[in-house]
C-alpha cells in the first residue's frame, strides 16, 4: 500500500521532461532578451548572411569645436553627464584651462553636442563628427596649455580616423545665429599654424571684380539661410571681430580659401 501510494506521489520521468524543457526554454529566452537589450546582432535573421569584406567601420568624418560657457570642469562635467536647462548634452571630449583632456563618450558613439544645423552637405552632424569641448567662459583668452592640449588630440583623432585636418569648425560655423562658440577670441590662426583647419594666406591678393562671395561661403560648408548671421560667425572665425556685412577683406580671404588647390608632385606630368 505504502509502495502503491509513492508510485502515485513521484513524478515520472516522462513527466518531469517537459517541465525540464519548459525550464530551460525560459532561461534560454530570459537570456537572449538581456542579450538583445545590451547590443543588437550583427545579422539580421530575415537575410541569409553573406559576409563581403568590403566594409569598415563608420567613423566621425568632422571635429567640432565648443566653449563650456561654465564656471568650471567640475561644472562642466557634471552638465556633460546629466543635463542642461535644454534637455541632455554630451560632447566625446572635455579640456580644462590646464590642458587636462576628459573623455565621455568613445570616439565611435554619436555625443549630444553639436544640435540644429548643417555644414556642406552635413545634414546630421552629431552622426558625423567628434564634439570638443574648452573650459572657458566666452570672455576670456582660451589658456596657452588648452590650445596645446587640443593641437596634439586634433593630431591623434586626424591619424585614427582619416578625418582630413581642414575638416575643423567652429560650433557657430554649423549654427549660424543659433551659437557664437567658440568665439572670437578662438586662436584659429594658432590651429592653422600646427596643419589645421583652414587660413587665408597672408599675401594673397584681392579678389577678382566677378567673384561670388556667397558661392564661396557656400562651398566652404557655411548655412547660408540667414547670411547676416553667417556673415558674423565667419568673421569670428577668420577675422576675429564682429560685423553682419561683407567688405573687400572678406572677399579677398574667401576667394584665396576657395581657390583649387595645386596638383600634388606628378600630377602635372600626368604621372
Amino acid at each position: 500500500m505504502q509502495a502503491e501510494l509513492l508510485m502515485t506521489m513521484t513524478p515520472c520521468n516522462q513527466c518531469l521532461r517537459p517541465r525540464r524543457h519548459l525550464a530551460l526554454l525560459g532561461a534560454l529566452l530570459c537570456a537572449l532578451v538581456l542579450g538583445g537589450c545590451a547590443s543588437l546582432p550583427d545579422r539580421n535573421p530575415l537575410a541569409q548572411w553573406e559576409r563581403s569584406p568590403n566594409q569598415n567601420k563608420r567613423g566621425p568624418v568632422l571635429v567640432v569645436i565648443h566653449y563650456t560657457d561654465q564656471d568650471s570642469v567640475a561644472q562642466s562635467l557634471k552638465t556633460l553627464k546629466t543635463a542642461n536647462s535644454k534637455g541632455p548634452v554630451s560632447a566625446h571630449y572635455l579640456i580644462g584651462a590646464d590642458g587636462k583632456r576628459y573623455q565621455l563618450v568613445s570616439d565611435e558613439r554619436r555625443a549630444w553636442h553639436a544640435g540644429a544645423g548643417y555644414w556642406g552637405t552635413i545634414g546630421d552632424v552629431n552622426s558625423a563628427s567628434i564634439g570638443i569641448e574648452l573650459d572657458n567662459d566666452g570672455n576670456s583668452p582660451f589658456a596657452r596649455a588648452q590650445i596645446d592640449s587640443l593641437i596634439l588630440l586634433l593630431g591623434d583623432l586626424c591619424q585614427r580616423h582619416h578625418i582630413p585636418r581642414t575638416a575643423i569648425i567652429g560650433h557657430e560655423d554649423l549654427a549660424p545665429g543659433r551659437k557664437v562658440d567658440p568665439g572670437p577670441l578662438f586662436p584659429w590662426k594658432q590651429l592653422a599654424d600646427a596643419g589645421f583647419g583652414h587660413w587665408p594666406r597672408a599675401d594673397a591678393p584681392p579678389a577678382p571684380a566677378d567673384f561670388d562671395p556667397w558661392l564661396a561661403l557656400a562651398a566652404l560648408g557655411y548655412p547660408l539661410a540667414d547670411r547676416g548671421a553667417a556673415v558674423q560667425s565667419f568673421h569670428h572665425h577668420f577675422r576675429g571681430m564682429e560685423g553682419k556685412t561683407l567688405d573687400a577683406e572678406d572677399l579677398r580671404i574667401l576667394h584665396d580659401l576657395t581657390l583649387p588647390l595645386p596638383p600634388a608632385a606628378g600630377e602635372e606630368d600626368g604621372m
